[in-house]
């Protein structure tokens, strides 16, 4: 398996060259100038082309990829254009762990809760239960993620407060790990909330397959226990193609913490990222492009080593 993972790596890194590439001259193409954002429209001519070359926007689109890169390579990613040369590196460090925190809470929240959820649907199936949880999937699943915030931070911040309407934490009040969670339970569940919904239904239709295999009607026959036929012999089995799914769940959380965190003013690479969007903050932009692929690649990764890991038949 050690091969196997080194193997992956090392094809990542064309892969996440070719990302940075086509990221690098999206942004290029993109209209408008950085600098008529930030610098004062009556600065001296001299003064705004000093500034441009300093920064190396003058240069050709390659030259500027060519050294970006390379400064990449010696991890450092660049000083903000707008927050006055703040190191974007820092910008990133002082938020990463606040994301870190939002998308691996929404992931536990959402495989704890769609997992028992979509067994139960399929151990009851075509009954009062099963039609209540495929509903509450498909309502989920068609509901945006900003609508289900709002609507969540309208009864329990405001009409009964209780939950705080945001931020990581209170202002002015000592560390509390309760207070922490308090802050946390809304955009977590709100991040969470669709990839529930699609995790329930694969659950669902992948347990159903399995309950209708022969070896289940084995063990069944044997007198084996019904939850032990359900939970030991058929969920590990059922949860292989639910699996397929994990690699796919960090891209979401990462476009569904962009609004989760404007929302619930949640301090992470979410709201900074779009904070960069608008105010056109090239350096953040391909720093936050070039961290989001990569998670997304480990994501793939740790898909495939849970293969093997539920799956002992697969071999690498």
């Amino acid at each position: 398996m050690i091969t196997y993972i080194i193997r992956r790596i090392l094809v990542s890194i064309p892969l996440l060259l070719g990302i940075s590439i086509l990221s690098f001259l999206i942004i290029q193409l993109a209209p408008g100038d950085p600098t008529s954002l930030f610098l004062d429209p009556n600065i001296k001519p001299e003064d705004r082309e000093a500034f441009i070359e300093a920064y190396g926007l003058n240069d050709p689109v390659y030259i500027q990829y060519f050294h970006w890169l390379w400064q990449i390579l010696h991890g450092n990613f660049g000083q903000s254009l707008i927050m006055h040369g703040i190191p974007v590196s820092e910008l990133i460090l002082g938020r990463l762990p606040n994301t870190l925190l939002l998308m691996v809470s929404s992931a536990v929240l959402a495989f704890i809760i769609s997992i028992p959820f979509g067994v139960l649907s399929a151990t009851k199936p075509y009954t009062l239960t099963d039609y209540t949880v495929t509903t509450a999937s498909f309502i989920g699943v068609a509901t945006p993620s900003f609508w289900i915030g709002l609507v969540l931070l309208m009864f329990f911040a405001v009409k009964f407060p209780i939950f705080p309407s945001g931020g990581v934490a209170t202002l002015n009040a000592p560390f509390s790990i309760w207070d922490r969670l308090h802050h946390l339970i809304l955009p977590a569940f709100v991040l969470a909330a669709s990839d529930m919904a699609g995790l329930t239904r694969y659950t669902r239709s992948s347990m159903l397959d399995v309950l209708r295999q022969d070896y289940i009607r084995t063990a069944r026959a044997k007198g084996f226990n019904s939850r032990k036929v359900v939970y030991k012999h058929g969920l590990r089995n059922a949860l292989i193609p639910v699996v397929t799914i994990v690699g796919l769940i960090i891209p979401s959380f990462i476009g569904g913490a962009v609004v989760v965190e404007n929302i619930f003013g949640w301090p992470g690479i979410g709201n900074l990222f779009l904070n960069a969007a608008f105010q056109r903050d090239y350096p953040v932009i391909m720093a936050l492009t070039m961290i989001s692929a990569t998670l997304v690649v480990i994501g793939n990764l740790i898909s495939d080593i849970l293969y093997a890991i539920i799956d002992p038949r697969i071999e690498y």
